[in-house]
């Protein structure tokens, strides 16, 4: 899009503001807005400025002017802000006169443009399922005396007893594990999640389905069109602004955290992905599960770099209370055709060759999109460079297995800091091609370890049930 057709879009809506927003390195947006007239040629070409001392995971104080520079491509019409167009922008260093190395978006692009050097193919598709939870309420607390936290759901199990002659029970709960696909009224949020694809559609989203999810208390999912890399992510930062202001309009609360719920499925984000060349793509073949040699080997990749990639596309305390067994956790690092129970699935819903494609499983929408999808491509490019075969796949349910089994299967780190350790470890495939930096890396894993320290610290209430009368 040019400067001229946005202007004129502008003045066909009766916009006023822009809104300019950036993702900080641990996947938030963030952003600030300027009146239309301060957005000309001038500012399209050099940037504005702001504080990146403020932003986690950028400069330091010493250092913090910064430039965004606004990309027109991602402008849409806020549905969210009265007359506004909001668009994504670059970060750019005013002093190096270059890009950023901490943005994360310049970390997606440099892996679309690093695919296309290789010569392995000129584009790459990801299709990400962010599940998420919608509650009615959140309240939670922790200080040096005193730490819980309460959620509330008008669908949650645990309100079949609640209710007395003032307040009306109605039942309809969803019991734990029995959240996929029950219509209204036990699903309670079928006009909720109808809103949400509308109003995506209206921002430029391609919308494939909706539904409830299998967990009790509002889980659900939306999935919508995969998209080449880097649009792919500024799509997922898109959906997840979507998805929480059209619950928060509904006084609701959404949330992408990977597991609120004890004894019940956590939120994942499986990523559909495949690499495409002169309008061909490289997946399809005549191999196992209909793939080619080519998808064996990026498969390859990924599951020899999982420990890894855990760091980054399951990067929180909480992702890991997911990845246990039991709750449909993908933990086992194997690959099969249909079965959900392995890391990577290959879906085979249909024989045409376009459709062919790998789920990787694991990740969850904790993540910061543009630094995970980079990361599993260049997991799966390494993979073909290196021609890493997988072995032979699994059509076994890998949650049935006998323990003496289940030993002689790999599985993803149990820990964040075991996650973290491997990265620190095995991240030269990452430095590829000047992909990632090493100041991305190591900027990244001190975030983390910070996040996780400051939990480890602190007491636990389950603690309390197990130790008060030691």
């Amino acid at each position: 899009m040019q400067l001229h057709e946005l202007q004129e879009i502008a003045k066909k809506h009766n916009i006023q503001f822009i809104d300019l927003r950036f993702v900080d390195l641990p996947g938030t947006w963030q952003h600030f807005t300027i009146p239309l007239s301060e957005l000309d040629e001038s500012a399209v070409r050099e940037g504005l400025g702001f504080d990146g001392s403020s932003i986690r995971g950028f400069q330091e104080i010493n250092e913090s002017d910064m430039l965004i520079m606004p990309d027109l491509s991602t402008a849409f019409i806020d549905p969210f802000s009265d007359a506004t167009i909001s668009m994504v922008g670059d970060i750019a260093d005013p002093v190096a006169k270059k890009k950023y190395s901490r943005d994360p978006r310049y970390v997606a692009q440099k892996a679309a443009e690093y695919l296309k050097k290789t010569g392995v193919g000129d584009v790459a598709y990801f299709g990400p399922e962010a599940e998420f939870f919608v509650f009615d309420s959140i309240r939670f607390d922790q200080n040096a005396h005193s730490g819980y936290y309460f959620i509330d759901s008008e669908e949650g199990i645990w309100n079949s007893g609640s209710g007395c002659c003032d307040s009306k029970n109605l039942g309809n709960k969803i019991r734990h594990k029995e959240g996929y696909f029950p219509v209204a009224p036990t699903d309670q949020q079928q006009n909720l999640r109808n809103e949400m694809i509308a109003t995506m559609m209206a921002c430029g989203i391609q919308i494939e389905r909706q539904h409830h999810e299998v967990a009790t208390a509002g889980q659900a999912e939306i999935d919508y069109r995969f998209a080449a890399l880097l649009k792919a992510a500024d799509h997922l930062m898109l959906f997840k602004y979507i998805v929480k202001n059209v619950a928060f309009k509904h006084g609701k609360t959404a949330t992408f955290m990977p597991k609120p719920l004890f004894n019940d499925n956590g939120s994942g984000m499986h990523v559909h992905q495949s690499i495409w060349k002169d309008g061909k793509n490289l997946f399809a073949g005549d191999g196992y599960a209909g793939l080619s040699e080519t998808a064996i080997y990026y498969i390859g990749g990924i599951l020899a770099h999982a420990p890894a990639l855990t760091a980054l596309c399951s990067p929180t305390t909480n992702s890991f209370k997911r990845l246990v067994p039991g709750f449909e956790a993908p933990v086992n690092l194997v690959y099969s055709g249909r079965n959900r129970s392995a890391a990577i699935r290959i879906p085979m819903y249909s024989d045409n060759p376009k459709a062919k494609r790998i789920e990787y499983r694991s990740p969850d929408a904790a993540c910061n999109p543009y630094l995970a999808f980079s990361a599993m491509l260049m997991a799966g490019l390494d993979g073909i460079k290196r021609k890493l075969h997988p072995g032979d796949p699994t059509n076994e349910n890998l949650y049935d297995l006998p323990a003496e089994k289940v030993k002689l299967i790999k599985s993803l780190p149990k820990t964040l800091p075991e996650a973290l350790e491997a990265l620190k470890h095995d991240h030269a495939f990452l430095l590829e091609g000047g992909v990632f930096t090493q100041d991305v890396i190591d900027t990244w894993i001190d975030y983390v370890k910070k996040k996780e320290d400051d939990v480890r610290k602190r007491p636990h209430p389950w603690e309390f049930h197990l130790y008060y009368d030691c």
